[in-house]
């Protein structure tokens, strides 16, 4: 049973512009896909991220499901991912026919384990999907050069990567495609919304028309062509204007957010280390990536641990979360998976918990957290 005064896992923040943005939207005669707004988010990215050209979709579903048709895979072919994420990882590649073939997380944390990945390489492998899970980057340069031996394309699912880095350069760069979400969960959001990054100029015309439900519509807009067509195949992934004016009031409000964000991150982690004593672990942050404060979590030594410590909190009105499955067991994929073990994968699926952290958690609401965890451990 929650109340008012439960503190939730997430608060979607506003900046105080979203309204104003939309009803300009909504004035501007424009409200469907590309308008002005669009506009404005997609200059943002280009210019702060670097990124070649980025495309707003309506999900980080949508943006991965328009990587997978970019890469043109062939019923057969195989994507690499990691088991420990979200279904719609491999499902953007299970639409277009590929075969999955997961890979285990690290003991150091749930992101593929790179060195893993060599030996799932077949002649039929295509690309390699690294998600950067809690916006800490994966271990890219192992990737990118084995991706690199074997001819195979990258595609950063950086769904919760924001503003994060890998030794100095934005996530989302550094594949030849890359996903991100601003779904409500996020730090930046429009309550449903993704991008695709593009940077691999190659593909930037094709990824106008494929989201364009195939269409050079866009070019058409330009003037660079006197009239539009069916040219390839497509679907309408672009999301309305009111959607990007929403999600142009949070960028302006980037840095701002991401340093309560990263503040909150620190709080936790400086109070919570202390359970390794116990076994407890903590996000652990590789010399080559940054902490963009998506995300704080713990990973207990047991189910029955992580459990009992869910019950404790939410007891106290304080509602922390689990996470992703391992989809090499999902009921959907485990008779074509190939049997492998994928312990890491299995055991961040039955130990990390997620904690409360949202731009509105005060310094009152997180002690009440932290104090309900140590009090749980140290009453054990």
């Amino acid at each position: 049973m929650t109340t008012s005064t439960a503190i939730p896992f997430n608060k979607p923040y506003l900046s105080g512009k979203e309204t104003t943005y939309i009803e300009e939207a909504v004035r501007s005669g424009k409200i469907s896909g590309d308008g002005l707004f669009t506009k404005r988010c997609h200059q943002f990215f280009e210019e702060r991220f670097g990124f070649h050209k980025v495309l707003l979709t309506t999900s980080c579903t949508d943006a991965l499901e328009m990587a997978a048709i970019l890469l043109d895979l062939q019923p057969g072919d195989e994507v690499i991912v990691p088991s420990y994420t979200f279904v719609s990882t491999p499902n953007a590649f299970v639409l277009r026919g590929a075969k999955i073939v997961f890979a285990d997380s690290t003991a150091l944390n749930p992101n593929i384990d790179a060195a893993a990945i060599e030996a799932l390489v077949t002649p039929r492998t295509r690309a390699i999907v690294p998600v950067h899970y809690a916006g800490i980057a994966c271990d890219m340069d192992a990737i990118q050069a084995l991706a690199a031996r074997h001819g195979l394309a990258v595609v950063e699912d950086a769904a919760q990567a924001i503003d994060s880095y890998y030794n100095g350069k934005p996530l989302g760069s550094l594949g030849e495609l890359a996903a991100f979400s601003f779904h409500e969960t996020k730090n930046i959001i429009s309550g449903e919304g993704g991008m695709l990054a593009i940077n691999d100029p190659r593909f930037a015309q094709r990824a106008e028309i494929i989201r364009e439900k195939g269409t050079n519509r866009s070019s058409f807009f330009r003037g660079e062509v006197d009239k539009y067509g069916w040219v390839d195949m497509g679907s309408s992934f672009l999301p309305s204007d009111i959607i990007a004016a929403f999600l142009y009031a949070q960028l302006e409000n980037l840095d701002q957010i991401q340093d309560q964000r990263k503040a909150l991150w620190q709080v936790y982690h400086t109070a919570l280390s202390s359970l390794s004593k116990y076994g407890v672990g903590v996000p652990n942050l590789p010399a080559y990536a940054t902490n963009n404060g998506h995300m704080f979590y713990l990973t207990c030594t047991s189910l029955a641990e992580r459990t009992a410590l869910i019950e404790h909190l939410r007891e106290q009105q304080i509602l922390p979360v689990f996470h992703y499955l391992s989809l090499h067991k999902s009921p959907f994929y485990a008779d074509k998976h190939d049997g492998r073990e994928l312990p890491w994968s299995d055991f961040y699926t039955d130990c990390l918990v997620r904690l409360p952290l949202y731009y509105e958690l005060t310094p009152a609401l997180q002690q009440r957290v932290i104090s309900a965890i140590l009090n749980f451990y140290h009453s054990r």
